[in-house]
């Protein structure tokens, strides 16, 4: 393969910025600027080809891979410059900013964890950057504050993504993200007095820690050592399993387990609840496939023994009764049963179905207070039942309404679980459920400033390309005139078995507010409907996804929600992807496209940190099977030179090591490059974020005021809806 041969181009990116800062208040300040060209900052091509079994595909911005060369951060700088300096020039922007921040300010909570007799969750009093950790010992007591990640950085950047007590609740182990990264660092509170014993863990990703039962100490996985200049860009391949004695210093830490033959296998361990057993999941990448093996911590030297070695449905420990172990699966039940397999005589034909696969989708179980707690989603909405140990029905869980339950975690011999509540128009409320008694209560209650009541959410089901029915929500304020006049914001994911939820946005009700219609559709590749829906949009099969996706946009069209010069589209990650796959496919469909932190170089996905992970949904770039599917919806290489773009900014962070910036760098330079029409197509560039997870709340209000001005303009929208004036003060949500 060629390398390319690019010049130093600095002092002349310095002299572009300098002229792109100069002469940016006069491109933009005029209303018509939709009709004038952008001058967009160059970028210098390459002549860097890769060979694919015999087919050369050029890269010629191959450069713009290095985050942090000087070539890199001058564009990187000249684009937010060119960004910004537009953004600041939409006369709606202050106003939007004013209004998100002020549905921002409200109290939020997550669903507490009990240990012992101290009660464990975090509180936001609206506008902080992180939330803070509080512990109680009643939960009618006041909480004290143990941890605020806001005293950890003066930009509110550093934060805490995990926190795990010690089940006699005197520790508690907790982890820090600097930037959003992925990497994490562990470190262990005295929950008495506050203060952090000596112990720090580093090198940590995609795993938390799991006390043992004396707590003495805990299980965790983690990787090498990085070096620092490339731990944001490099591939992460064989994680081991650690022991950590408290109060010893890592280098101290015990080795439990490695595959070094299998560099791709990732490790979750766990203590049983019971604390006789070690148990390890053992997954490869983002497959739903996974193994499963265990160790019997009180049996002398023992072994690892590869319980579920075959790598053919998930298996998921729910909990055990000794030595027999209790497991979510679809293993024959793509919708999802609950099995048992007693250890002492685990040949398959002694496995017990306890919950058998139901119409509804099972997405896990929990084993609380000597029942098992199964949540289900019926056409993309919560419904929880009770099951006894014995899989016999005892109960629903009568739910608030119509939306989205999510925890019901918590200890066999606990009485009570906690789980939240949220809709599209319900801010998530946190409720604590009596599970003998049946009965939910509030624990925490938001109130935000608006009035639940004003609004609306209808769920349709429109035919795809193919004729399959895929659901869709819509939410807006009542008394929309279907003229197809309604500026509409469409948002979808569609893989990695992950469903698309009824889900309360402070974000969306301002979008709503403002005019707008809000759709959000369930497509194939999700988990809506199980394992089988999720395979109808994986692999050669993704093509379908774009599908559901642009017909969802042809249905909201026909039915006069709105027309293409008011539609926008917008996804994050996979579904980052999703919109410039379809931008590609359909730029006539739409009149403006928000893709976040996309997966838009489908032939290098897997070079970068956990990329390679990803292959079970997207297949790998490598084999000449994969590699035809993957270049022909390839965001970055279906981009067609002197095509007639719609409206486009890309969100992405510097910092982001789950979906490298290089994608969404490559493709930004690529399709400005191609751009003939005369809307823009622009980057926003993030310093000290991630993929998405820990960011600060400034941050969060930043990114979505420029998103939903940038619509403001590009859609044309109405002036008198830029922010509703008739919205109640105090009005709170319920």
């Amino acid at each position: 393969m060629k390398r390319h041969r690019t010049r130093h181009l600095l002092p002349a990116y310095a002299a572009i910025l300098l002229c792109v800062l100069g002469t940016l208040s006069f491109l933009v300040a005029a209303e018509d600027i939709q009709h004038k060209p952008f001058a967009y900052p160059p970028a210098p091509r390459g002549d860097h080809v890769d060979d694919y079994n015999g087919v050369k595909v050029p890269d010629p911005y191959r450069w713009l891979e290095d985050p942090d060369s000087e070539q890199t951060r001058a564009w990187i700088a000249a684009e937010n410059a060119l960004t910004y300096g537009y953004l600041s020039t939409i006369p709606a922007r202050e106003k939007i900013k004013e209004r998100l921040t002020a549905l921002w300010n409200y109290e939020r909570f997550n669903a507490p964890k009990k240990a012992a007799d101290n009660y464990f969750f975090t509180r936001n009093d609206g506008l902080q950057d992180q939330s803070v950790l509080y512990t109680v010992t009643s939960l009618d007591g006041t909480p004290r504050v143990l941890i605020d990640p806001n005293k950890l950085s003066k930009d509110g950047t550093v934060s805490m993504v995990a926190y795990t007590p010690s089940d006699d609740g005197r520790y508690l182990a907790w982890a820090t993200s600097d930037g959003g990264s992925d990497w994490r660092e562990f470190k262990v509170k005295d929950t008495a007095t506050g203060k952090d014993l000596t112990d720090h863990i580093k090198w940590v990703k995609f795993s938390d820690v799991s006390w043992t039962k004396d707590a003495k100490g805990f299980y965790y996985s983690r990787y090498k050592e990085y070096d620092e200049k490339t731990k944001l860009t490099q591939a992460n391949f064989n994680q081991k399993v650690y022991f950590h004695r408290l109060g010893t210093p890592q280098s101290e830490d015990t080795l439990v387990y490695e595959r070094p033959d299998k560099e791709k296998y990732g490790f979750g361990p766990t203590v049983s609840e019971d604390g006789r057993y070690l148990l390890i999941h053992v997954s490869e990448g983002t497959d739903e496939k996974n193994r499963f093996y265990y160790k019997d911590l009180q049996a002398q030297n023992s072994e690892i023994v590869r319980l579920l070695d075959d790598f053919d449905a998930t298996y998921n420990f729910v909990g055990n009764e000794g030595p027999v172990f209790w497991f979510y699966t679809n293993l024959n039940a793509p919708r999802g049963k609950l099995i048992a397999i007693d250890t002492r005589t685990p040949s398959r034909d002694t496995w017990k179905d306890l919950i058998p696969q139901k119409k509804e989708t099972l997405r896990g179980v929990n084993l609380v207070a000597d029942h098992f707690i199964a949540e289900y989603l019926a056409d993309a909405k919560s419904e929880v039942r009770v099951h006894a140990l014995d899989g016999a029905f005892v109960r629903n869980v009568d739910l608030p309404g119509i939306g989205s339950a999510i925890g019901f975690s918590g200890k066999r011999a606990d009485k009570e679980t906690f789980y939240s509540f949220t809709s599209f128009t319900t801010p998530s409320t946190i409720y604590r459920y009596d599970v003998a008694a049946g009965k939910s209560t509030v624990f925490r209650q938001p109130k935000v400033d608006f009035n639940p009541a004003d609004y609306v959410t209808e769920q349709v089901f429109y035919p795809s390309k193919d004729g399959t029915k895929i659901p869709m929500f819509i939410t807006h304020r009542k008394g929309i005139v279907k003229d197809g006049s309604n500026p509409t914001y469409l948002y979808g994911y569609g893989g990695f078995n992950i469903p698309q939820r009824p889900a309360f946005s402070v974000s969306m009700l301002t979008w709503m507010e403002m005019g707008g219609v809000y759709a959000s559709a369930c497509l194939r590749g999700g988990g809506e409907y199980g394992e089988e829906w999720h395979q109808a949009g994986m692999l050669h099969n993704k093509q379908n996804v774009f599908d559901d996706f642009i017909a969802a946009g042809e249905w909201l069209i026909a039915n006069k929600y709105t027309s293409s010069p008011k539609l926008a589209i917008g996804g994050r990650s996979n579904g980052g992807l999703l919109v410039g796959a379809v931008l590609n496919q359909r730029p006539d469909l739409f009149g403006a496209a928000l893709p976040g932190v996309g997966v838009m170089d489908m032939l290098r996905f897997n070079k970068f940190t956990i990329g390679w992970a990803w292959t079970s949904d997207y297949g790998t770039p490598e084999k000449p099977e994969d590699f035809k599917v993957l270049r022909a919806y390839s965001p970055l290489h279906n981009i067609k030179p002197q095509a007639k773009y719609p409206a486009t900014l890309v969100v992405t962070g510097d910092h982001d090591d789950r979906v490298v910036p290089a994608h969404s760098f490559k493709y930004m330079a690529t399709i400005q490059a191609a751009q003939a029409g005369t809307d823009p197509v622009l980057i926003r560039i993030e310093t000290r974020a991630g993929h998405g997870a820990g960011r600060s709340t400034t941050q969060l209000i930043e990114e979505v005021t420029d998103q939903w001005s940038f619509l403001v303009r590009e859609l044309g929208m109405d002036a008198t809806h830029e922010v509703a004036a008739d919205v109640p003060a105090g009005a709170s949500a319920r």
